[in-house]
């Protein structure tokens, strides 16, 4: 039997929906939720290696959400079979806006590499703080970049190669992100008016706002030198 989780309300299901449709729009795969207690943690991958060989930096997007009662549960799920479920979950415009919403988890995946590292929960510390004009400017760039170099002719390994080489660059103010980050941050719709923190738990460099987080894992990278 599936497991389920209650959404505290439908603006919950709403945000739900858009953070997975985002997600399905940068990366057309899979969804990772993990419950613990009385919050969900959804995961979107956006970038990651495919092989032994790839250098590729892991680059996930973060989403928590309340829940109204106790779950525990780490599933990968297919985000398309998501969507559809929440969509219709929403579709009862006559649904009380307060209401609890519960939402069956579609069936579970087993082959998908990214998921098979978590961050940590704690002991992250901080680093600085970046505009986030200067994460939008990084992203844009970074997408006309793969626009101009991918004709719709290549190969899915070229794509991903060239992917993997605009979005594995260092940004010029803060060296140890990849300018993935800024993608994942700018189409995922964690860029507001507020403040980027950047912090990190070593291998891991975390992004923050008040819409959500990004996370990376570069390969090999141990601790920033301080």
């Amino acid at each position: 039997m599936s497991p389920t989780f209650s959404l505290v309300d439908r603006q919950s299901l709403a945000d739900l929906l858009v953070f997975a449709g985002r997600a399905a729009r940068v990366e057309e795969g899979s969804i990772r939720l993990i419950a613990s207690g009385r919050v969900l943690a959804v995961y979107a991958a956006v970038l990651y290696p495919v092989g032994l060989l790839d250098e590729t930096p892991t680059v996930l997007g973060l989403r928590t959400f309340a829940l109204a009662e106790h779950a525990d549960f780490d599933v990968v799920v297919p985000v398309r079979s998501l969507i559809q479920r929440l969509e219709w979950l929403r579709g009862d415009d006559s649904a009380d806006a307060e209401a609890v919403v519960e939402v069956s988890v579609p069936h579970e995946v087993h082959s998908v590499t990214w998921a098979a590292i978590s961050p940590p929960r704690g002991g992250w510390h901080s680093l600085a703080t970046l505009a986030p004009q200067t994460l939008e400017e990084r992203a844009k760039t970074g997408i006309d970049e793969v626009a101009s170099a991918v004709p719709g002719s290549l190969g899915e390994s070229l794509v991903h190669r060239v992917r993997s080489e605009v979005w594995g660059k260092p940004m010029p103010e803060t060296p140890e992100i990849p300018a993935g980050a800024a993608f994942a941050a700018y189409s995922l719709g964690f860029l507001g008016d507020d403040p980027v923190r950047v912090l990190e738990a070593a291998p891991w460099t975390r992004l923050t706002t008040t819409r959500g987080h990004v996370l990376v894992r570069r390969r090999g990278r141990g601790p920033t030198v301080r």
